[in-house]
């Protein structure tokens, strides 16, 4: 896609499902992708991303890349948009990826910092802004500390949120969360899902949750809950989804999550290394966990 100069663009409000990248004998599983894909796109999500954490997108190969994030967008037929994650150490290398996926029609990208370094503020902008520069598509960025060992700011947040493309911000932190709060600079997505409610309850534009891989339904029901001002009620679902948010978060992401799935026949338990399976002990938890879940009926009701 040629560079073109833009006007101020927009990413979708709501639940955007992080997706997995389902795998068997450590080959990327395109046919689970995209039933993956059709199933969360009829659940009623707003908007899938690939790549990302949840996703493996570090562990795969660019061809790989690009063929689930094809296979993605062939399964929803426009039904919903999807973003890619672009990530790693080394801007060029980040830059690369971008050039490679614009050929896709992508609602944008997700942006970690580069990985590893601890860049400082003025690196991260640059990396971003370079990032901005090979694509006309908005970008998100991806605040993970924990993954990445740099921060952005609110402040630097604030600094980015001056560039056309820079857009939304994929929120970890909910110190930052708080702090990016009612404002109207830049669209905060709440990537920490035990944060997820009290975000929407501020009026944040949306979440980004893991959890939504397991009943999608009762995520895309909070969701309302909490848009409609039916707070109680929004606690109340929330509670109940408590217990299993924080079993998918025991074990490193996305291992407990792709174990949940294939105890509900969506998808195979397989991660790639060095990444391990979901432990037996917590297979058997998130058994428990699902089956105590609410029923469909039960959750309108609510």
């Amino acid at each position: 896609m040629p560079r073109i100069e833009l006007a101020r663009q927009t990413i979708a409000d709501g639940l955007w499902l992080p997706m997995v990248t389902p795998l068997r004998n450590d080959q990327i599983d395109i046919d689970g992708v995209q039933r993956l894909a059709s199933h969360y796109a009829a659940a009623g999500v707003d908007g899938l991303i690939v790549l990302g954490t949840t996703g493996e997108g570090g562990l795969l190969a660019d061809a790989e890349r690009f063929m689930i994030t094809a296979a993605t967008l062939e399964a929803v037929q426009g039904a919903v948009p999807v973003m890619a994650g672009v990530g790693g150490v080394a801007t060029h290398a980040v830059c690369e990826q971008v050039r490679r996926l614009d050929r896709l029609d992508l609602a944008g990208y997700l942006v970690p910092p580069p990985y590893y370094l601890r860049v400082s503020d003025e690196g991260i902008a640059w990396h971003m802004r370079s990032v901005a520069s090979h694509t006309a598509r908005p970008l998100m960025l991806y605040n993970v500390p924990k993954r990445t060992g740099c921060t952005i700011s609110p402040d630097l947040t604030w600094r980015l949120a001056a560039h056309p493309q820079i857009v939304a911000i994929k929120e970890c932190d909910p110190a930052g969360m708080r702090a990016l709060a009612c404002q109207d600079r830049i669209d905060v997505f709440c990537g920490d899902d035990a944060a997820m409610l009290d975000h929407l309850l501020r009026g944040g534009a949306g979440i980004v949750p893991a959890a939504a891989h397991i009943r999608p339904d009762l995520f895309v029901r909070l969701l309302q809950l909490a848009r409609t001002g039916r707070e109680e009620a929004a606690r109340a679902l929330f509670r109940q989804l408590s217990p299993l948010i924080g079993l998918l978060f025991s074990e490193p992401n996305p291992a407990p999550v792709k174990a949940a799935l294939a105890l509900c026949g969506l998808a195979r338990q397989e991660v790639r290394r060095p990444l391990a399976p979901a432990s037996k002990s917590l297979v058997a938890k998130l058994d428990a966990a699902i089956a105590l879940l609410p029923s469909a009926i039960a959750a309108q009701a609510a």
